[in-house]
């Protein structure tokens, strides 16, 4: 019998813990769906103050903007970490054209990233068609030298979530060029990492060892890809040849800062919930979607905690790092001074897929112990709000260092829905425009919910 009552009163314990989780939660997508201020936030960071490429103008004017808006929610600190950025420059507009004998054919590309420019009168040359940096090497100087390389392999779309098909067709833009100048390249041009047909080329960064050869690269449409590659297939080669002008330049590392705003722990001040995304963005448009949604998001946590009055165990911060596009040095900042500081990381989320429709979290290294714990626990108090999709998967860019120096925290990547972000990634459609307000709350009420499911229950 007394068994048997111990066992009621811990089920009965159970159904009340359930029921006052449920209700903070009511409470904090109330205040997101009600009186959410991350969509005019975003509005603001978009119109007045647009693209944030590291080490510009308008990088600095968002890091002050940021300051004054987490100083003005009142949270409990907010301050500035400084960090060293790269400070790469697009300098004009790009050229490009297929040279078809006398006909020139216009194409749309942009310059990569960290790369260098091209001389001034730009380059024409024969192009090397292949769909893998294996295909490349396989070929040889003998045939490299002196030629454009047109990386083409285009995203699988038998994936169902995109980031997978991003992240197999990436190592071409990634790596490709460094490879391709080892071998004599006089240039590269390489598919944009999108499904999309359309006119919109997308950047990011490409990468070279510290003192290697540099050759210029760039990121071609994909109608222009296709149409490029379906002349190589005519063999309207070599008798045509591709050129392209671009004008960009590294200058030297410039100070930068990441914006932190923190409500410190009741229970334990020491032991940290971090939740964010990254401030700065490429150059072509606003960074609405990458990652004006994330930081925003990530500060709307806060802010949703103080205006339902929740006080957390441990204190919870929102961190907008700076530099993750072209370099991450903001995340790897935070990480070692988190270190230095000796503080405790339980989790941290970061949110840099979008501002799409809330699915649910992954988790990165864990085994498939933890996520059925996860799981167990969670699932079916998130499953009202369809964000109770928990799996093993990426976390995200800024985060991953602190796994090399805060042993024990849990890495969590915020997942959206998928299938319209790469359309708009890294181009000039990512603008608030193609921002769906009631998305873009969705996932802040999402994350300031899975916060406080681990702030009142742990991992």
């Amino acid at each position: 019998m007394k068994k048997f009552s111990l066992l009621f009163s811990a089920v009965l314990l159970c159904a009340q813990v359930k029921a006052q989780d449920s209700l903070a939660i009511r409470k904090m997508y109330d205040e997101a769906l009600v009186n959410g201020q991350c969509y005019d936030n975003l509005r603001y960071l978009c119109k007045n103050i647009g693209q944030r490429i590291s080490g510009s103008a308008n990088a600095q004017k968002a890091v002050d903007w940021s300051k004054k808006l987490m100083d003005g929610y009142g949270f409990d600190k907010v301050y500035l970490q400084e960090v060293m950025v790269p400070h790469w420059v697009r300098g004009a507009k790009e050229e490009a054209a297929i040279i078809d004998g006398k006909t020139r054919i216009p194409v749309p590309i942009v310059a990569l990233g960290m790369s260098i420019a091209t001389p001034k009168e730009g380059i024409t040359a024969n192009v090397i068609e292949v769909k893998s940096i294996k295909e490349l090497e396989g070929l040889g100087e003998n045939v490299v030298k002196g030629k454009i390389v047109f990386f083409n392999r285009a995203f699988d779309p038998r994936f169902i979530e995109t980031g997978m098909a991003y992240g197999t067709a990436g190592d071409q833009r990634f790596m490709g060029p460094a490879v391709a100048a080892k071998l004599g390249a006089a240039g590269v041009i390489v598919r944009s990492l999108t499904e999309i047909i359309d006119d919109y080329p997308h950047t990011g960064a490409t990468l070279a060892a510290p003192g290697s050869k540099m050759i210029p690269a760039a990121a071609i449409s994909t109608k222009a890809a296709n149409k490029l590659s379906t002349m190589l297939k005519l063999r309207k080669f070599p008798a045509a040849k591709f050129y392209f002008k671009q004008n960009c330049e590294l200058l030297p590392d410039v100070k930068s800062y990441n914006v932190i705003g923190e409500i410190t722990g009741s229970e334990n001040p020491n032991k940290f919930i971090i939740v964010g995304g990254h401030l700065d963005s490429w150059d072509l448009a606003e960074g609405a979607h990458d990652d004006g949604t994330g930081v925003m998001q990530s500060v709307e946590v806060l802010r949703i905690f103080k205006a339902v009055g929740y006080k957390p165990k441990n204190s919870v911060r929102a961190v907008f790092f700076m530099n993750e596009e072209n370099g991450h040095k903001g995340g790897s900042k935070y990480a070692e001074l988190a270190a230095q500081n000796k503080e405790q990381h339980i989790a941290a989320i970061e949110t840099d897929e979008g501002g799409f429709t809330p699915r649910g979290f992954s988790f990165a290294d864990v085994s498939k112990d933890f996520i059925k714990k996860v799981n167990d626990n969670f699932k079916s108090i998130l499953e009202p709000y369809d964000v109770d999709k928990l799996t093993i998967g990426g976390a995200g860019t800024d985060i991953e260092p602190m796994k090399e120096t805060l042993p024990g925290v849990v890495l969590i990547g915020f997942r959206p829905d998928s299938q319209r972000y790469f359309d708009l990634h890294h181009t000039a459609k990512d603008v608030f425009e193609n921002v769906n307000k009631r998305e873009l709350e969705l996932g802040a009420a999402g994350m300031a919910a899975f916060i406080y499911l681990i702030d009142q229950h742990g991992l």
